[in-house]
């Protein structure tokens, strides 16, 4: 977490996220630089997201974190029409759902026929 709120960190059963399957984790950081450095660090890519009232905080995030999906302000759920994919060892390779899958699974070929 980086800004000026004091955040504070809850159990995941007293703030209603007890449904979650994955482990949640908070990194106190000082700088917008050191938290996309760290977001980068891993070798997984599929989604991120950034809440922030800050328009220039988030088309940097957007710009500079290595991912497939970039969300802003918003929760990392996708609609199902659009592209969907990660980068580095996530996901099935790079928008292989939503309106993009046709030509990820498809392998074109061209034909000339003369007849």
């Amino acid at each position: 977490m980086y800004g000026k709120r004091n955040h504070h960190a809850y159990n995941c059963r007293q703030s209603g996220l007890e449904g979650l399957k994955s482990p949640i984790v908070i990194i106190s950081v000082e700088s917008e630089q050191q938290a996309l450095e760290i977001a980068n660090s891993v070798e997984y890519g599929l989604a991120a997201a950034i809440f922030t009232e800050n328009l220039s905080s988030a088309y940097r995030f957007a710009d500079q974190v290595e991912s497939g999906m970039v969300h802003i302000n918003h929760g990392t759920a996708s609609a199902a029409h659009m592209p969907f994919g990660g980068v580095k060892q996530s996901g099935f390779g790079a928008y292989s759902i939503g309106s993009s899958n046709k030509e990820f699974y498809t392998e074109m070929k061209v034909v000339y026929f003369q007849y």
